[in-house]
């Protein structure tokens, strides 16, 4: 019997960030050897500090991009406080009203940040108003303090994380690792779930879409969007031995789904990519319609910027 499949979803993004510099480790380090042996047989072609660098074909709107550079030793690095790295740079407004600001070797041109940042769209933006994204080399996370550095080696990476949160008076920043993902989908992801977190701590979630998945959730639809929104649920329809519902679980539910359901959908806008290729061990994924029915309640909600298109498409499984 043929199956529709929609054509977007995305990951949990602790359990996604954490496999991948896992995953990554061992890649990263095979590719720091294979770059230690070409310089030295080029460091005779360089003068002192001189990195060089070579970069694959760049297609228009795409945030991947090949790189190979000889890159500095760890040791060699400055890593900045994340206040000094916010006071040095220009922080930028896109069309949509969010502020944002690129800084150090971060691997992504001008015009696709741009793009990526204005996927947002600017009815959020209001809710956003004190935040400020920064898109950084790494972003330190074994230190008392946030710390940037401002390239990348794979010491620091094996030491960064996905994001930093850090406040500055009134602004509240967020700083993503541009270099701890190797493809489009990670960076936007990343990114994006964290403004809808950022938007659902301010706005909250819509009564709505509470009603939608709270009627999902007891029609017992399949699966979820995400670790968190899976286990609250769980536990908030757990009504054993005649206890209530628990609200607390419910509440905490709505917030997951929602932030899971906004992020997916700001990810649709920006890239394409398959449903069924991002399954979780830990969780069963969302029925393909139940998630087509929450992304067409968020766009209902939240209508695509000028210049991006909202699109569930649908394949059959032959």
């Amino acid at each position: 019997m043929a199956e529709d499949i929609p054509s977007k979803q995305g990951k949990d993004r602790k359990h996604r960030c954490e496999e991948k510099r896992e995953e990554g480790r061992c890649k990263r380090k095979q590719q720091a050897l294979e770059q230690a042996e070409a310089l030295q047989r080029e460091s005779e072609k360089r003068s002192a500090g001189v990195a060089l660098g070579v970069r694959g074909m760049h297609r228009a709107g795409d945030l991947s991009r090949l790189e190979y550079s000889f890159m500095p030793s760890s040791a060699q690095i400055e890593l900045w406080p994340a206040e000094r790295v916010a006071a040095k740079v220009l922080t930028l407004r896109a069309a949509n009203g969010l502020s944002f600001a690129p800084w150090g070797e971060t691997r992504i041109v001008d015009g696709d940040l741009d793009r990526l940042v204005g996927t947002v769209p600017a009815v959020m933006a209001p809710a956003l108003k004190n935040r400020a994204y920064y898109f950084v080399p790494l972003a330190i996370a074994d230190t008392g303090e946030t710390l940037i550095a401002p390239s990348y080696t794979v010491e620091l990476g094996d030491r960064a994380v996905c994001h930093r949160n850090a406040t500055f008076g009134s602004t509240e920043a967020v700083f993503l690792s541009t270099r701890l993902v190797e493809d489009r989908f990670g960076l936007a992801f990343e990114f994006f779930i964290n403004v809808a977190h950022n938007f659902v701590d301010v706005a909250g979630v819509p009564e709505s879409f509470s009603q939608l998945v709270w009627s999902q959730a007891e029609a017992q639809v399949k699966g979820e969007t995400s670790q968190d929104a899976w286990e609250s649920r769980r536990r908030a329809r757990d009504t054993s031995d005649k206890k209530a519902i628990d609200e607390r679980a419910r509440g905490t539910f709505y917030d997951a789904s929602f932030s899971d359901s906004l992020a997916i959908y700001m990810l649709s806008l920006a890239v394409d990519f398959d449903y069924h290729d991002l399954r979780e061990r830990e969780y069963p994924l969302l029925a393909a319609p139940a998630l087509a029915e929450r992304l067409r309640h968020v766009a209902s909600l939240f209508p695509p910027n000028t210049g991006y298109e909202f699109q569930i498409l649908y394949r059959r499984k032959g």
